[in-house]
């Protein structure tokens, strides 16, 4: 019998229900569901069912009755203000005090009476030795007050229909109710819980899984509204089987990646240290190819290069050569003139405030709702990338301050530019599939075509942090990228020659026809 069976059957029919004057046995079932099965319609429906369609069925979730009588919350104070004129009462005391107050639901006999006083005891005596002031706990009052106004506005309605109603619970729960759950799981009730998202709500009071046992479900989703309607979208065999061998081959870890299976993952830059020529051979191969890629935690680590060439070869033809062969390249944006960005003007302090956490980061999802974000007609899984990576960059800035300009001042400048990527960066990042072919920005500057700006190198740093290779060449070997950049956060390659009179050359007609056949 599996548990949607047993759920359905009466808690009297259970094999093992027992009663007596000293025993009371429930077979109950009682799981936490993590996560979603490979058909998330499949999963929706059986949500939809197993309120709609299951005998004495309820989703407590966003359905607990707040309301509390006078007499009850008269009750509550009083013993509240005891408890704490004598610093702390004895749990023996505490359920004494309960049951002088009336606080406690009769059961239907007085085997079930004491059932429900020693379970309530379970969960004081639980509350108390997780926290470090026990029951002086400043969670306490609100914990108990929910405890005993819920247990009247629902135990209580149960036991006098004599009814065993099967509790569904899905997605978040506030400690208050992470305590309910317990108590109702203590009395025997048919508690299940569902978090697409795999959160286990119930792992700090139950991590050994004593009262209720966990169920892991082989991918995660988003949190939806609990499904009110029966879902009309059903996937065909041949749908689910292609799910399920998807689900197999194409694992974060298997090395066999379909395209944009990622698409919804974070991106993550490695910088690898390279010498000069292995810059290049690094460059040709695919990102799981590449030394130290790894997916872990819904964030694909992308080995990129940061490099700058200066100098230029004694052998030009092969020096030229060799920045072809990077510029020549499909996710290749190539930029010959300086600055090729704008320094942003304004003063966005509030935005930036607005925006933070409660530990004082950037958080991605304020970012992304407010009025003034830029990417919102990018895809949202791109979108999410590019707010994540905007946080690490703010958050621990690599750009040089400026004389004067303290930390804050310094984050606020790299958050105002980061507004305002380039088009032709933002197209490149739409088409990067980050477990497959890297994209690359290639920089030719010379004392004849501009001057890197800070700006400039301000976005250069947040495109590694998204993964792009950068390559920065510089025939002249004067300072460019140094004024703003610390040396140890790219490799600086030192060719045999300077050159002053080098202009950017393009690849020949017949290289490109030739590349393009091979």
């Amino acid at each position: 019998m599996d548990w949607i069976d047993l759920a359905s059957t009466a808690a009297l029919a259970r094999k093992g229900y027992e009663e007596g004057e000293n025993v009371y046995k429930i077979p109950q079932v009682a799981g936490r569901f993590l996560g979603v099965p490979h058909n998330e319609d499949e999963y929706a429906e059986m949500l939809y069912a197993l309120k709609n369609e299951t005998a004495n069925s309820i989703v407590l979730s966003g359905n607990l009755n707040k309301v509390i009588t006078n007499e009850h919350r008269q009750a509550i104070q009083k013993m509240l203000m005891i408890h704490t004129e004598e610093k702390g009462l004895s749990i023996n005391r505490f359920i004494a005090f309960l049951e002088g107050e009336r606080l406690l639901p009769k059961g239907s006999d007085e085997s079930y009476s004491v059932h429900i006083r020693q379970s309530f005891r379970n969960v004081l005596e639980l509350f108390a030795s997780q926290h470090e002031k026990g029951l002086l706990d400043a969670d306490f009052r609100r914990v108990f007050t929910d405890l005993v106004k819920w247990q009247f506005n629902h135990i209580s309605i149960w036991l006098a229909e004599n009814t065993r109603p099967v509790i569904t619970w899905y997605g978040d729960a506030t400690k208050s109710e992470q305590y309910f759950l317990l108590y109702l799981l203590l009395l025997g009730y048919d508690v299940l819980m569902f978090h697409p998202e795999a959160t286990d709500i119930m792992k700090q009071l139950d991590h050994a899984e004593v009262f209720s046992k966990v169920f892991r479900y082989p991918k995660t989703s988003p949190l939806k509204p609990f499904p009110e309607t029966k879902p009309v979208r059903k996937g065909t065999v041949a749908f689910r089987a292609s799910q399920e061998i998807d689900e197999l081959l194409h694992q974060d870890q298997s090395m066999l990646y379909k395209s944009w299976q990622f698409r919804d993952y974070l991106s993550r830059s490695i910088t690898l240290k390279t010498t000069y020529d292995e810059l290049y051979i690094v460059m040709r191969e695919r990102a799981f190819i590449r030394p130290n890629f790894e997916v872990a935690d819904e964030t694909v680590y992308v080995p990129t290069i940061f490099s700058k060439v200066s100098g230029i070869s004694k052998n030009k033809r092969h020096y030229w050569d060799r920045i072809h062969e990077l510029t020549e390249y499909e996710l290749a944006s190539t930029i010959r003139a300086f600055p090729f960005t704008k320094e942003v003007k304004g003063n966005n302090h509030f935005h930036y405030q607005n925006a933070l956490d409660e530990t004082g980061r950037l958080n991605p999802d304020k970012m992304m709702a407010a009025n003034w974000w830029r990417y919102r007609e990018l895809p949202s899984g791109l979108q999410k990338n590019i707010a994540s990576a905007i946080s690490r960059y703010c958050e621990l800035p690599k750009l040089k301050p400026m004389p004067h300009e303290n930390m804050y001042e310094l984050q606020l400048y790299l958050f105002t530019q980061s507004m305002e990527i380039s088009p032709q960066l933002l197209r490149m990042l739409q088409q990067f599939d980050y477990s497959q072919s890297v994209p690359r920005l290639i920089l030719f500057n010379t004392d004849k075509n501009g001057k890197l700006s800070r700006s400039d190198s301000a976005e250069l740093l947040l495109m590694n942090e998204l993964g792009v290779d950068v390559v920065l060449f510089n025939p002249t070997g004067q300072n460019d990228i140094e004024q703003f950049v610390s040396e140890d956060l790219y490799d600086d390659h030192w060719l045999e020659d300077v050159s002053f009179n080098e202009e950017f050359k393009e690849a020949s007609l017949l290289k490109r026809v030739i590349k393009k056949i091979f």
